[in-house]
């Protein structure tokens, strides 16, 4: 498929989390069209498991949807930090813990029709206490849930927010796989 071949932007917005662009663009068929750009740094998404092997999970108010999500830890990073590193930042602020080990499960763009954001996605198992504070502008609490309540609750739309959605069904998909090197 051909790429639409960027004419002019014009920076909108320039905030702390994301910026705003209009890009003026060149299409396939020799239109043109304008796309708003969101551009975010990329957040990273973490899929906690404490000793029991329940998901930790964190409960807060979201302005943007006006009402309270039931979200995995998660969060945006900061200029230059590889994606490891803010995983481990995130579980500290956001539940007082630290992982042993992180596994990578996918890269996704969450909303790519406006936004360059990439969200990078890890189960995180072999939690120890470790705490930082958390962001000044966060609240939350934090919820132990099994896989089972969690998958039923995306069942049910009471989990709604995406990046859950989509931790929660991709370890539930592996877990049931049967695993390569296992010779199946």
């Amino acid at each position: 498929m051909k790429r639409e071949a960027t004419i002019s932007t014009d920076r909108v917005f320039s905030g702390k989390l994301i910026n705003l662009r209009v890009d003026t663009v060149s299409l396939p068929n020799d239109r043109v069209a304008r796309r708003e750009i969101v551009e975010h740094p990329g957040a990273v998404a973490l899929l906690p498991l404490d000793a029991e092997g329940k998901v930790v999970m964190v409960k807060q108010y979201r302005k943007a949807a006006e009402q309270t999500l039931l979200e995995i830890p998660a969060g945006t990073l900061h200029r230059g930090e590889e994606p490891l590193v803010a995983a481990q930042r995130e579980l500290q602020e956001e539940i007082g813990a630290a992982a042993e080990k992180l596994e990578h499960l996918i890269d996704f763009y969450p909303s790519p029709g406006f936004s360059s954001e990439v969200t990078h996605l890890y189960v995180a198992s072999g939690l120890r206490p470790s705490s930082l504070p958390a962001d000044e502008d966060e609240s939350f609490e934090i919820v132990h849930l099994s896989l089972d309540e969690a998958i039923r609750m995306v069942r049910e739309g009471e989990i709604r927010d995406a990046k859950s959605i989509i931790g929660l069904l991709m370890y539930e998909c592996l877990r049931r796989s049967p695993s390569p090197e296992k010779g199946q």
